[in-house]
Parts: C-alpha cells; structure tokens; sequence
C-alpha cells in the first residue's frame, strides 16, 4: 500500500511543504526512511514505532519505505514524527486516505503517543496558506503560534489518537481562534523605566535622539555610571512594534526554538546583550546548517554590547555587514541563507583599562600607549557606522540621594513616535529607508541643508574639536533628527550644536 500526505520544515526563517510518501510491502520487516534525513529524522522510527503501539493501533510488520520529498533538501528535526506515523496508518488504512491531503501534519511523538511543540509554527502556517492548503495539525503547545495567520484552519492536538480521530471523525478538535487585539494589549508594558535612573540627563537625551533616528550610540564612562542600566531601558522609548514587525520577529525566534511557550508573537521590541565571550557565528549566524544568531534576535529591537573593546576583533568586524544592510548572508557550499537583521546598535566601554581617564574624582593608572591600544581594538569602519558618542560620567551623591523624580520611558516615547511619523512622510516612496538612521550620502545632500551660520558652526568645530572626516555626515544625521523632535523643518544652530556633543571618539583628546 502506498499513501502520500503533506507536512513542512523550515529552511532560514522561511518554510517549505515536504511530500511524505509511504510505501508498506510484504517482505522482511524493516523501516527505512530515505530524503536526506539527519539524525533527529532517522531516530523518529523508533519513537514512531512505540507511540503507534502505545496509542493502541497494530505496528505492520512488513517492509516500510518512507520517502520525504523533494530529496535534494536536507531534513532536519523532529517535527516530520506525526506525518510519518500518520503515513504507516494511512497505508494500512487504519485511517481514511480520502481526508489526509486536506491537512498538514505536524509534531514530535513522545514514546506514549503524545505530541511535544516543534520550531517553527508561524512560518510554516504562512507556507501553508501560501500553497492554498486550508488545515493544519499540530501540537497543542504550538497551535496558537500557527493561528495567528488568518486563513488557515489550526487544529491542536494532544496526541497520536486525537489526530487520527479527527481525520476519521470520530473525534471533534475546535479550531484554535487568536484574539490579535489581547496579544497586543499587553505591549511595551515593561518593568524598567527611565525615570528610575538617577541624574545622567544629558545622557538620556542621547538616547532618546538615539531612539527618535535609529541611531546606533556608543556610551563611554567609568564602571558603575549606569551605561547597562540606562541601555537596558532604551525599548522603553521606542515606538510599539506593528503587527507586520511582530511577525517578522517571531519568525526569527519560532524558526530558533526561543519562542517562550506562554507567548505567540513577540509584542515587546527584543533586547539582546550577548557576553563579551561570544564567537562570531553566534553572534551573526552559522553552523553547518546556519541558524539566526544575536543580531536576528534582535531584529526590530536592540543589540546592546557591553564592553565593546573586551569583543575579538574578528567578531565586531562581522558586525559591519549587517550594520550596513540590514541582514546577514550565511553562505555554505550547498547553500546560503539570508537573515534580517535590521536592529539598533548600543554600545558601552570604558575610557581605558582601568576606567578612570576620563573621570576627575579618581586617578587612571594607565599610561597612553595603553589608552592607545585599548581604543585601536574598535576599527574605524565600525566606528564608522555609529552615529552618537556620548560620555557617561559618574553619578554625584547629591544626586543619587536626591528624591526628585526623573521623567518616565512613556513621556519620552510620545516624543521619539512623533519624530519617527515626520521621518516617514519624509521618507515616503523609499523602500529602503524609513528614519534618519538609514540615511546615504545622498539623502543626506537632499534632506540635510545647512544655511551659512550652520556651515561655519560644523567648519569651525572641524577646526578646534579635531573632528575626522567620517564626523561631518553624521552630525548632519543627528542634527537632522533633533530638528524632528524640535518639530522644526530647518536645521538650526542649535540642532547642530548639540550634535557636535555626540561625537566624543572622534576628538584629538582620544586620538592622540
């Protein structure tokens, strides 16, 4: 008996549907399962056998050939179990072969005949309804997940029996419905808030022009100033995601099994902070068959990296391209796999290896050359490509003590939402630019026009300051964007003025 039904995988963050043929003969009993499996495939006979018996159905004991088609993509995970068990009963007609090309079957089989969650629901369910399939069967734990995508009717099921009781109709499993609106009701609800940090004003201004452009922003200060606690409170201030980006997000986590199992979709905007320790494939992706790594996590969020000199050179190099594109490219000799990756750098260091150059209550033990050597671990390149350098110095007493309150994250969100709305009328008709952040050369000539009193303000602060070259369009960025929060249309000197604050690794005091 031959039977053909359909289920999935994923292949990046994207899914494809796989064909899973069975064919059950009389000869000597043996299982083969053939289509490039990998070892979390091959192993599923073994739970497919005792989940079929435990469920109380009769194992054949026959040859059974299980082909996952198309041949030519490698398998991997544990998710094909219920198609394959599925499969045999199809072929031995335990179950109706009329109805199961209506359904797609998805899930791990525990050895009881239950099912345990697979990786990748959503993009799978989106596939699903691209290929016009209208049901899909997964586990209970990742049904939700998968109904977010209207237009495809999500089954969850508990185990094996349950499925084959659906199929048969014998047994009723409700559609699972989302409520959208309650997913949503729960965002940018978070337990941190700007107004718990002490002091530090100039610096939350900072990020709050960070924020309002998508800049990228390094914070330099000694240890114990508060550069982790206050980039810990930058999604605070951003604007809340749309639905089109949450769903984007949850690819990338679903399809990397970090979904939490109470959550369908990522509503709050991610914050990664990976260790200084970290290799450059998990920073970026890879592996042999590459997987996202922290900058696709953070996508539509932000990548914060503490102690950015204490990072290998090669892995904050590898941070150029996704910093310049918006995604990574994993290329292998089979294949290559692209990832978003369209996140906002924040940064944090020292001023030197003791911490305490800049600091005038304490003495730096360094000497120059180390200071020195100590900067030269981050590149120009890189610096390059982060718009705001903001000092961040210790915290008074009289400030810490006081009992005065700062101003809450959601004041200063109102403010960076609608800077971000004036950016895209701006921006309106490019589809590769939405904020100030993203600007070119040339957007920078177009939308960046000084008068001559602005001019001679940055040629004079190129002068004195020592600002590099790489300096100037980034203080027209950031200009352009305190101009948006000033809901001004022209860039004034006082827009300037301020933007020439954020560009402190650029002066001679660290170059020289």
């Amino acid at each position: 008996m031959l039977s053909k039904l359909f289920s999935s995988s994923t292949y990046g963050i994207d899914a494809y549907i796989v064909e899973v043929e069975t064919h059950v003969e009389k000869q000597i009993p043996a299982f083969i399962i053939v289509g490039l499996p990998d070892n979390a495939v091959k192993e599923s006979r073994e739970r497919v056998i005792a989940a079929i018996k435990n469920s109380g159905y009769e194992f054949p004991r026959n040859k059974i050939t299980i082909n996952l088609a198309p041949a030519d993509i490698k398998k991997e995970g544990s998710s094909f179990d219920l198609s394959i068990a599925v499969g045999i009963l199809t072929a031995t007609e335990v179950i109706d072969p009329s109805f199961v090309n209506d359904y797609v079957f998805l899930g791990e089989l525990s050895l009881d005949g239950n099912l345990r969650p697979i990786k990748g629901a959503l993009p799978i369910a989106v596939e699903v309804k691209k290929r016009g399939i209208k049901k899909l069967i997964v586990p209970k734990d990742s049904a939700e997940e998968a109904a977010i995508v209207d237009g495809v009717e999500v089954f969850g099921a508990a185990s094996l029996k349950e499925v084959v009781g659906l199929i048969n109709g014998d047994f009723q499993l409700e559609k699972i419905q989302v409520n959208k609106e309650n997913l949503f009701s729960q965002v940018n609800i978070y337990n941190l808030d700007f107004s718990d940090v002490k002091g530090q004003e100039n610096v939350k201004r900072a990020l709050e022009v960070a924020a309002a452009g998508a800049h990228n922003i390094i914070m330099i200060g000694p240890p114990g100033s508060g550069k982790t606690m206050l980039a810990k409170r930058i999604p605070t201030i951003l604007p809340p995601m749309s639905f089109e980006e949450a769903l984007e997000t949850t690819k990338i986590h679903s399809v990397a099994g970090i979904l939490p199992k109470e959550r369908a979709l990522v509503t709050e905007r991610p914050f990664r902070s990976p260790h200084h320790t970290v290799s450059d494939a998990a920073l970026v992706g890879g592996g042999s068959f590459p997987r996202p790594g922290e900058v696709s996590f953070a996508h539509h969020g932000v990548l914060f990296l503490d102690e950015l000199p204490e990072f290998k050179k090669n892995v904050l190099e590898v941070l150029r391209q996704p910093l310049e594109d918006s995604k990574v490219t994993v290329s292998r000799s089979k294949l290559s796999l692209e990832f978003p990756a369209n996140f906002m750098l924040a940064a944090a260091m020292n001023p030197c290896p003791c911490g305490y150059f800049t600091d005038p209550n304490k003495e730096c033990t360094c000497s120059p050359p180390q200071i020195q050597k100590y900067m030269a671990k981050i590149s120009g390149p890189l610096l390059d490509r982060i718009d705001i350098h903001i000092e961040v110095p210790a915290v008074k007493y009289k400030e810490l003590s006081s009992d005065s309150k700062s101003e809450a994250s959601e004041n200063v969100r109102k403010r960076v939402i609608k800077a971000r709305k004036i950016q895209l009328e701006r921006f309106e008709g490019n589809k590769c630019i939405f904020n100030n952040g993203d600007m070119g050369s040339r957007e920078v000539r177009q939308f960046c026009k000084l008068d001559n009193i602005c001019s001679e303000l940055i040629k004079m602060a190129m002068t004195k300051l020592g600002l590099s070259a790489r300096a100037y369009d980034r203080i027209l960025k950031v200009s352009r964007t305190i101009a948006d929060l000033d809901d001004s249309d022209e860039i004034k000197p006082n827009h300037i003025s301020e933007a020439i604050q954020y560009r402190s690794l650029d002066r001679e005091l660290w170059n020289h």
